[in-house]
């Protein structure tokens, strides 16, 4: 569902979860088991592959969650500064996330900083450097040992700068930070990102329930709805809209989940309900920016799926007056429905 073109350029929802100091004397037998454990981590990723949703259709209303992505100050000043896509977001989770611990530094045996790279791991280019990553998102590594955190800050880079060109191979970079950091929540919460991203949905739901139970929180729970979407389970989506946890979210993210409800009960014919869904205080079309003229698509989308063509008309008008930087095709739409298009 590569919704309104509104989709993949969500670049400004940031999960609220947070950190604490992770402990860097986490059991030694840690290592040992998380050694084992990516490994069937790793495989039962692959397996969820091809649980894959129904296809999106040109106007579908798949929901993108791009560019909440782990700040990666290379992919800043390869862009000259600019702070789209995953540059602007500052990292998969909050302030308030937990950081997870992949275990003390072994004192014995065969440390992670001198393992080879695994077979299976894509190459990572000689200029990208663990300090182009986020140093929010770097600190939550700090328990590994450091040869073992820079490769995983290196293919967590790559996996961000790759997000947008390139989804199933930054999907194999997130993957590969899994692998080598399976028990850091802000590793899983980034497998889990980049796997919606490349439409495997199983899997990415999957990461991102293991990332919350590890740091708590209601962040991302949109994109959890939308991959229950993928899956061909709008009920689910809709249930995620009325937890408890939902209650607790404000501003763009209850939007975001507002939204992807919305396309839940689109995708069961219930187009009055979605409208309904929709209709809240910050409706206002005297807004501007991305958040507002994403959220006047869904609603002017809604509309038109409800037959309420001249309403949906005009909420077209008002996400083209408020889509600053042209990420919707909100301006076409209304050039559709006017019956003016070429």
């Amino acid at each position: 569902m590569e919704s309104p073109r509104v989709a993949d350029r969500d670049d400004r929802a940031r999960s609220e979860s947070g950190r604490e100091n992770s402990s860097r004397g986490a059991d030694r037998d840690d290592r040992a088991r998380s050694e084992s454990g990516r490994q069937d981590s790793s495989r039962g990723a692959d397996r969820d592959d091809g649980s894959r949703g129904a296809d999106r259709d040109d106007r579908g209303e798949r929901r993108g969650f791009a560019d909440r992505g782990v700040r990666s100050d290379r992919d800043d000043r390869s862009r000259g500064g600019s702070e789209s896509g995953a540059a602007r977001a500052g990292g998969f989770g909050g302030d308030d996330r937990r950081r997870g611990g992949e275990g003390a530094r072994a004192t014995g045996g065969r440390p992670d900083d001198r393992r080879a790279a695994r077979p299976e791991e894509p190459d990572l280019p000689e200029d990208v450097q663990a300090s182009d990553l986020d140093p929010a998102v770097r600190r939550d590594l700090l328990s590994l040992d450091k040869n073992n955190a820079d490769s995983v800050a290196r293919h967590m880079v790559m996996a961000v700068e790759l997000l947008e060109d390139d989804p199933r191979l930054a999907l194999a970079h997130a993957r590969a930070a899994r692998q080598r950091a399976g028990r850091i929540a802000v590793v899983r919460e980034t497998a889990g990102v980049v796997a919606y991203h490349a439409e495997e949905w199983a899997e990415a739901l999957s990461e991102l329930r293991t990332a919350r139970r590890m740091s708590g929180g209601a962040g991302l729970l949109a994109v959890m709805a939308d991959c229950e979407r993928g899956l061909g389970r709008p009920e689910r989506a809709i249930e995620l809209g009325r937890s408890e946890e939902a209650q607790t979210l404000t501003g763009d993210e209850a939007a975001e989940l507002r939204m992807v409800v919305a396309g839940a009960r689109m995708d069961l014919g219930q187009f009055d309900q979605a409208v309904v869904t929709l209709q809240a205080s910050d409706l206002d079309p005297s807004r501007t920016g991305s958040a507002a003229a994403r959220l006047f698509y869904a609603y002017a989308d809604a509309l038109v799926a409800a037959g309420r063509t001249d309403d949906g008309l005009q909420w077209f008008l008002n996400a083209a007056a408020a889509d600053l930087d042209d990420e919707t095709d909100a301006e076409e739409r209304a050039t559709e429905l006017t019956g003016d298009a070429q």
